[in-house]
């Protein structure tokens, strides 16, 4: 992702009630940055419709990629639930620019199986696949591991009570950076070069449900390349994702998920983007991002 500038724009005088029982209690300091949208899609029947908040830095009709990457996450772990429930892979294939319009979700079992099973979503807009997904599910059981065999010695990430929030307030527009909360304990989005930091959502990716730890992470997943870009922001360049794969080796606890991001381009114009990803309790995985990496101006 990307952000073409710093505005400050918060919008102080509104006032909002979110009732303690709501699957997902909204603050209102984070209604405040995302302009009063409540969700990054809303249900209708067999539709998700986006809001203007899912949209991405590239183009301003298409979505950005962890809008959808968490969307399809939703499809992928709900489907078919069984004993081979863990997403350990989910990879997401960004078609072509994935519409404001609604989107229709098509599921299905690749492999079935009662330890590995695959299964494949995909996002259709009037009737044109614009976005998939294949997940790996294996099932999980309590292990007797000998001590050490499960805890590597790796330097943890720092917490997101250590770190200094993103230095915008708010992206220009509804845009999906906007609908996370972004803290830095090394680097800044407007500083090329590696970074870490953590990403909590400040609203539901659909309304009126409480995001899995899977979506939290497909959300979060999508901004390596954003925030850890050699290339600066305002020379031109462009580096989007067509794809993005996720590794987790345990389930991710809490709402926030840290990143630990580096990018990589190379001047026959392909990239690559990746990053460590955390929870408050430690490591949980891994992410990637294959890259387009050109001129805006396509020079």
């Amino acid at each position: 992702m990307a952000a073409p500038g710093r505005i400050v724009h918060l919008l102080a005088s509104l006032t909002f009630v979110v009732a303690a029982d709501e699957p997902f209690p909204i603050r209102p300091e984070d209604l405040a940055v995302t302009g009063g949208i409540t969700a990054v899609f809303e249900p209708d029947g067999d539709l998700f419709v986006p809001s203007e908040i899912a949209r991405g830095p590239w183009d301003p009709n298409a979505q950005h990629g962890g809008a959808p990457a968490a969307l399809l996450a939703r499809a992928v772990e709900r489907f078919e639930p069984g004993p081979a429930s863990f997403v350990a892979r989910i990879t997401i294939e960004l078609l072509r620019p994935v519409p404001l319009t609604p989107l229709e979700v098509r599921t299905r079992m690749l492999r079935p199986g009662r330890r590995v099973q695959l299964v494949e979503a995909a996002l259709h807009a009037g009737g044109v696949e614009v976005a998939r997904a294949a997940g790996l599910r294996i099932r999980e059981e309590d292990l007797d591991l000998p001590p050490g065999a499960h805890d590597p010695d790796r330097p943890a990430l720092a917490g997101p009570a250590t770190g200094e929030p993103a230095a915008h307030e708010r992206f220009p527009g509804a845009m999906f950076p906007n609908a996370v909360e972004v803290v830095f304990v090394a680097g800044e989005f407007w500083e090329p070069g590696p970074s870490s930091a953590w990403f909590r959502l400040r609203i539901p990716i659909v309304a009126g449900e409480e995001p899995s730890p899977l979506m939290r992470v497909a959300a979060a997943a999508d901004f390596p390349n954003g925030i850890s870009a050699p290339l600066s922001w305002t020379g031109g360049w462009l580096y989007i994702n067509p794809e993005l794969t996720i590794h987790l080796h345990r389930r991710p606890e809490g709402e926030w998920v840290g990143l630990d991001a580096t990018t990589y381009v190379e001047p026959n114009g392909v990239g690559l983007a990746e990053a460590v990803l955390h929870d408050r309790r430690g490591r949980i995985g891994r992410s990637s991002q294959s890259l387009l990496v050109g001129r805006l101006d396509g020079g």
